[in-house]
C-alpha cells in the first residue's frame, strides 16, 4: 500500500505558524509573569506576543489552559534541576544536596512560583498541579530517608516544610537574604534537625 499525497506546503505553512504563535503566546505569558505581574490579562498576552486576542483564545480556551501551559514549561524546568543523580551516598548529604538542587530550582522559577501561589485559589489547573508538586517534592525527600526517619512523621513534616519554596521564598524576600546565604540557613537548619 503506498503512503498518502504529501501534505500541501500551504497547509505545512498553517500548522508551522499555528506553532509558532503558540509557542509565542506561551513565551509571553511567561516573561510577563517573571517581570512581576502575576495575572496578566489575555490582552497583556496578546500584545507582548504581537498576536491578535483571538489568536491567543484559538489556541488556549480560556486563562486556565494558558496557566497550565506555563504551569507545565515550569515544572519541566524545575524537575531538570531536581532530579540530578545524587552525588553523595549518604542520606543526610542527600537531604543537603536537595536543599542545594531546590534552591537553584526556586532561584530560576521563583517569579513563576510567585504568581501560581498568586493565582492557584481561583484555578483549579494550577491548584491541581501546586499540590502534585508538592506531593511529589515530598516523595523525592522521603526516598532520601532511611526508613527509621522516613517513619518519623513529625520530622519529615518539618524537612517537608524546611525544603520547599515557601521557605525559600520568605527567606529570599521577606528576610532579604542572598541566595547563598538562604542556603546555608536552610543547611544549617537541617543538620540540626538530623544529628
Amino acid at each position: 500500500m503506498s503512503p498518502g499525497p504529501a501534505p500541501a506546503p500551504f497547509a505545512d505553512g498553517r500548522r508551522q505558524r499555528g506553532e509558532d504563535n503558540r509557542a509565542r503566546i506561551v513565551a509571553a505569558m511567561l516573561e510577563i509573569v517573571h517581570s512581576g505581574e502575576f495575572a496578566p490579562s489575555a490582552e497583556q498576552v496578546a500584545q507582548r506576543a504581537d498576536v491578535g486576542l483571538r489568536t491567543v483564545f484559538r489556541h488556549f480556551q480560556d486563562m486556565e489552559s494558558l496557566y497550565r501551559e506555563m504551569s507545565a514549561a515550569i515544572e519541566a524546568e524545575l524537575w531538570a534541576v531536581v532530579e540530578r543523580p545524587f552525588r553523595s551516598e549518604d542520606w543526610r548529604e542527600r537531604v543537603i544536596e536537595l536543599i542545594e538542587r531546590r534552591s537553584e530550582a526556586f532561584e530560576k522559577a521563583g517569579a513563576y512560583l510567585r504568581a501560581t501561589t498568586v493565582v492557584r485559589y481561583r484555578s483549579k489547573v494550577l491548584e491541581a498541579d501546586y499540590a502534585r508538586m508538592t506531593a511529589l517534592m515530598k516523595e523525592i525527600l522521603k526516598r532520601q530517608l532511611p526508613p527509621a526517619v522516613a517513619g518519623d512523621q513529625l520530622k519529615v513534616e518539618i524537612l517537608d516544610l524546611l525544603l520547599g519554596f515557601e521557605s525559600w521564598s520568605r527567606l529570599r524576600r521577606e528576610q532579604g537574604l542572598s541566595p547563598k546565604r538562604a542556603r546555608e540557613t536552610l543547611e544549617a537548619a537541617v543538620r540540626r534537625l538530623l544529628d
